[in-house]
């Protein structure tokens, strides 16, 4: 009988090792992870109106970035994501502070260099946390060797809360870097001017302020921002933002240097003097959550969260249609030529992911087009 036991025990401490028993091994999401060649070396899938997947299994990705035929996406755990040729490695970012683990926060908006064929230099956000407390910071990265090093810092101590980190970075035409911040769940930094908190933020490549923007010696280029995470220029150089709402009222707005986007004191389709009403919002009845946003030929593109959609809005005539549903939540989107790239968020903690979420979808404009 006592043989028996230590049978059955055996065999049972050989299953566990062969199913994965660890619950570390399921609970660590920010352990080094080894290369995920493997997991994308399958054929494309295909899916309604021509979309493709061109990555998968990827970690809360965030933002979207692509230098010729190569793609940098940015995970909130901590990590960038190369894809090249079919295939993905996980790159390590060596950050100077401790990621926050806060609800929306971590390594979020990413943008490379106009220089970066040469100079291997990008921009990055992220929320970290240290004794003086949590906040937001814009640096630059270098990349050497499949890793990337925090190089330097250009803009310090922008306001983070429990959640409206804001995160999105961009490099104009005019060739500044622009950078949408967050309420950080304290609605009345958005008016306070001595803040940088609910603003979108506006400097030169080496972190100084731009000495035409409109308010005299400060970052801030437009205020009133409730929680800005979407940021694009039309061909004509006019600048879009999309933005979270309070728990509706969501918007998208074409922004003015110096000009004043009301919360908390105005939403949706209210107006205050010296304040301005959005272009597009979604009502007091719907949520979009509007993240990451592009422009191609007199639309803009938004990719929406809770309203699970890439949302087409026409700027000439004002109609609006979800033109790519049935993927969950959608963080970020890019636009090339003809082709449109977006990334699912399922695995955000507030999505159903799927199997092998998140991932990396194209589609084409044309294809779009043709089912409107």
């Amino acid at each position: 009988m006592k043989r028996l036991i230590a049978v059955c025990i055996f065999l049972l401490i050989v299953g566990c090792f062969s199913v994965g028993c660890s619950s570390n091994e399921q609970e660590d999401s920010t352990a080094e992870q080894p290369d995920i060649n493997e997991a994308s070396n399958q054929p494309e899938e295909e899916h309604a109106a021509g979309i493709e997947v061109i990555a998968d299994n990827l970690e809360i990705p965030w933002s979207i970035e692509k230098a010729n035929d190569t793609f940098y996406l940015t995970e909130r755990p901590g990590s960038i994501t190369k894809v090249e040729n079919g295939e993905m490695k996980r790159q390590d970012v060596q950050l100077e502070k401790n990621i926050a683990t806060a609800a929306e926060a971590g390594l979020l908006g990413l943008v490379l260099a106009p220089d970066f064929s040469d100079s291997n230099l990008a921009f990055a956000y992220y929320t970290y946390e240290d004794n003086s407390g949590q906040f937001n910071r814009i640096v630059t990265l270098r990349l050497e060797d499949d890793s990337w090093r925090e190089e330097s810092l250009l803009l310090d101590q922008i306001p983070s809360g429990t959640y409206h980190h804001g995160g999105r970075l961009k490099v104009g035409t005019d060739e500044t870097l622009y950078a949408t911040a967050g309420d950080a769940s304290a609605p009345d930094l958005a008016q306070d001017l001595n803040s940088l908190g609910g603003s979108i933020l506006r400097m030169n490549l080496d972190g100084s302020i731009p000495e035409d923007n409109p308010l005299p010696d400060s970052y801030i280029y437009s205020y009133g921002h409730r929680n800005p995470q979407g940021l694009t220029w039309s061909s004509a150089g006019t600048l879009y933002s999309s933005e979270h709402g309070s728990s509706a009222n969501d918007e998208i707005n074409e922004i003015e240097g110096g000009q004043n986007y009301g919360w908390p004191i105005i939403q949706g389709t209210e107006e205050e003097e010296g304040m301005i009403t959005p272009l597009f919002t979604s009502g007091a009845a719907d949520t979009w959550a509007p993240s990451g946003m592009d422009y191609a030929n007199g639309k803009l593109y938004v990719a929406s969260l809770r309203g699970e959609a890439v949302i087409e809005f026409d700027l000439e005539t004002g109609k609006q249609r979800k033109v790519i549903t049935d993927y969950g939540r959608i963080r970020d989107v890019l636009i090339e030529d003809d082709t449109l790239y977006f990334i699912s968020n399922n695995t955000d903690g507030r999505g159903n992911p799927q199997e092998n979420d998140d991932k990396l979808y194209k589609v084409s404009l044309s294809e779009l087009n043709e089912s409107e």
